[in-house]
């Protein structure tokens, strides 16, 4: 049998523990209360994920030894790590996020009433203004 000390249970914190509580809960409000369940179970899991013990989310290797702490140059360590780095810095997961929502939106309440679809035109039609608006003033560019 292996002893407490060979696992990855030995890593764990308190705060670990806390964030791993609040990751179960949201996934439960998500799930069996049906409280906004395609916001609460990605975060709760997310929460989850990264809390685990040894799950080398936030390690980096730089010149061969390992840091805790994301460091940017650095080299991902564990396979969270370079999920998190290579799915940032390419942007892959931002795309793969609103896709997935908007695949999984409801649009019950806008067949029952049509005339919401103009809510969602007005509201695009508000990002795209902003952004010109923005650039025209002489904002941050987008490259």
């Amino acid at each position: 049998m292996l002893g407490f000390f060979e696992t990855g249970f030995s890593a764990l914190t308190w705060g670990s523990v806390v964030m791993l509580i609040i990751g179960g809960a949201l996934i439960y409000l998500g799930i069996a209360k049906k409280m906004e369940p395609l916001l609460l179970v990605p975060i709760g899991f997310g929460v989850v994920l990264i809390n685990l013990p040894l799950g080398g989310v936030m390690e980096t290797i730089v010149q061969g030894k390992v840091y805790e702490s994301y460091i940017i140059g650095g080299e991902p360590a564990g396979l969270f790590s370079r999920i998190f780095h290579y799915g940032l810095s390419w942007e892959i997961i931002p795309p793969l996020i609103f896709l997935g929502l908007g695949a999984l939106t409801d649009f019950g309440p806008l067949i029952a009433n049509p005339k919401t679809l103009l809510l969602g035109a007005g509201a695009q039609f508000g990002v795209y203004f902003s952004f010109f608006m923005a650039l025209l003033i002489g904002g941050p560019s987008p490259t």
